[in-house]
């Protein structure tokens, strides 16, 4: 199976489940304020259904996206407060209407792509297969949100493979956002499922290593819980510096969650 044919299924899948949430909640409950500051339920789903369009819009016409790109001045989380501040001024069925099309549009661009190509992104070219996988973790990042205005506890599946994976891969990155150079080695990390499989990433000698829950480790990457409150252990220096601004998203460094404030996965 290629790599971007198992991501899509399980990128559909966590949609259908987030959309089936906030399908039942009544209309006034989208406009509950969610841990993002100034952003409610509606701000959530309308940034989903604008990053969809993206994604698609990646995919399809690589010069418009890049014109776009390019137009994006100012800061991301500046620009991403305005549209979805833009979106949330919809009635709820319309927005969820739009945000089933954006999907749906995303999944066809992404599901297009030969696996051995590569799309544009927001900070490099991405495999159909990467690129989905973000779009998943976002799904679990924002569904987050959505689950605390709720106060819904969420209950992963190993769909969350493909964010643990990202948030591995994305060591580096976390690393030089913040102006700070990424260690020489890599890490081994080891993470228990949600099924109970072990998920491992980097080479079993490595020194420096993370261990714990991969429900909890997609929530730190995500920057929705404070590791103080997760269920993760560092072994080595370099190890226990990562867990405190481990983050897999593009964007600036984002302070996160204060220790104490939410209960972690399925706790």
């Amino acid at each position: 199976m290629a790599a971007t044919d198992a991501v899509l299924p399980d990128l559909a899948a966590e949609g259908d489940e987030l959309d089936q949430l906030v399908a039942s909640i009544e209309p006034d409950r989208w406009r509950t304020e969610t841990p993002s500051p100034g952003w409610t339920i509606a701000h959530q789903i309308g940034h989903l259904a604008a990053s969809d369009r993206f994604t698609a819009l990646a995919v399809t016409d690589p010069e418009a996206f890049a014109v776009r790109l390019s137009g994006l001045s100012g800061d991301l989380s500046e620009i991403n407060d305005a549209v979805a501040a833009d979106a949330a001024v919809l009635a709820p069925e319309d927005l969820l209407i739009e945000w089933r099309a954006a999907r749906a549009e995303a999944l066809a661009a992404l599901s297009s792509v030969p696996v051995v190509e590569r799309v544009q992104w927001i900070v490099t070219p991405m495999s159909p297969a990467s690129l989905a996988s973000t779009r998943l973790m976002e799904l679990v990042g924002h569904g987050q949100d959505i689950r605390d205005a709720l106060d819904v506890t969420w209950v992963p599946t190993d769909r969350i493979l493909h964010v643990a994976r990202i948030g591995a891969r994305t060591r580096n990155f976390a690393y030089r956002i913040r102006g700070i150079a990424p260690p020489p080695q890599d890490f081994r990390i080891e993470l228990v499922a949600p099924s109970g499989e072990l998920w491992t990433f980097g080479p079993p000698e490595a020194p420096q290593r993370v261990s714990g829950s991969a429900a909890d480790f997609c929530l730190l990457v995500t920057r929705r819980r404070h590791r103080a409150d997760l269920d993760l252990r560092a072994l080595g220096d370099d190890a226990e510096q990562w867990l405190d601004f481990a983050q897999a998203y593009a964007g600036p460094p984002s302070a996160g969650r204060a220790a104490g404030q939410f209960r972690a996965a399925g706790r």
